[in-house]
């Protein structure tokens, strides 16, 4: 009898799973929908803008401090961060944060659901831990990256939602400008995005592709033979303590390029001509890419957002 309750209670259970998944889960909008939320390009901002960073290491400190140089005088931002922190542990208040003291040890910290929902900001950028199959699978990113496009826009309507596609691990074995270039429409799009379209079919998230430039700008300099002193992908990246090359982070050449790409998006003005010779958070000069680099990282930034029209930028 109590194995015949055991498995009329497994029965009914998989039963709830599967009506679950087929009817209540929110299932991708139609194309017509999608279509139509990104058929017209969000209105250039009036000013420089107050933008709110919830993330983690490939967020950083110095590339929200390269964005500001970047940007027009006023620009302002705040931050919540954490080592490779899921959505669900910025929301959640019993998960835990890892490194979240040394990452917010700076003058830019603010709260995330305080900063979030106060309508203080222009544009709130999200983005999601690596490795983005597993966030999306067990830690339910498209319900937080809901939540939380969903407090930003309670707390001020036309604040602007970005969802932030970051990279892979250089050494990823499927191959890191594989995993670029699927990872944007199966992954951060069609698991992320388009999941909350389908929830807020008024209101959409647009998208700062970082993955899709570095990709562009790799394989530009590969096919060149080299711009400018980089050769290769690993020149974007950084070094950990012992000089070796850190896989996953950037060094100041590629968070020049990331800082690029949220200026384009958010200002919707082209990155070329701007300076390339900009300061770390902590006040220090970052290298400096050559200015033949530095002329195409912008030009590449301006092809990717004008020729992808979920960036929001007028194509």
């Amino acid at each position: 009898m109590t194995r015949f309750i055991a498995l009329i209670l497994l029965v009914l259970g998989l039963m709830v799973a599967a009506f679950w998944w087929f009817w209540l889960r929110p299932r991708l909008p139609d194309a017509a929908i999608v279509a139509a939320a990104y058929a017209q390009p969000l209105p250039p901002p009036p000013g420089p803008m107050a933008v709110f960073h919830l993330g983690h290491s490939l967020v950083g400190h110095d590339m929200p401090a390269m964005l500001q140089q970047l940007a027009p005088q006023g620009h302002s931002y705040d931050s919540q961060l954490g080592w490779g922190t899921p959505m669900k542990a910025h929301w959640e208040a019993d998960e835990p944060i890892k490194g979240f003291d040394v990452m917010n040890a700076h003058p830019r910290y603010r709260p995330a659901d305080e900063a979030i929902g106060s309508g203080e900001y222009d544009a709130v950028i999200l983005t999601e831990m690596l490795e983005l199959r597993d966030a999306i699978k067990y830690l339910d990113s498209d319900d937080y990256f809901t939540k939380w496009a969903d407090l930003a826009r309670q707390g001020r309507p036309d604040t602007r939602v970005f969802l932030y596609e970051t990279w892979h691990w250089l050494d990823d074995p499927d191959g890191w400008l594989n995993r670029l270039d699927r990872d944007l429409v199966e992954l951060w799009e069609n698991g992320i995005l388009l999941q909350d379209l389908a929830r807020n079919p008024d209101q959409p998230a647009h998208v700062i592709p970082v993955g899709q430039v570095l990709s562009r700008f790799v394989r530009e300099v590969e096919a060149r033979g080299g711009v400018g002193g980089i050769t290769s992908a690993e020149q974007l990246f950084g070094t950990d303590p012992e000089g070796k090359l850190d896989p996953i982070h950037m060094g100041d050449l590629g968070n020049y390029m990331v800082a690029l790409t949220h200026y384009a998006v958010l200002y919707q003005r082209s990155p070329v001509g701007l300076p390339h010779e900009l300061l770390k958070a902590d006040g220090t000069p970052a290298r400096a890419p050559s200015p033949e680099a530095a002329r195409l990282m912008q030009e590449v930034v301006w092809q990717i957002v004008t020729t992808y029209p979920k960036t929001g930028v007028p194509q």
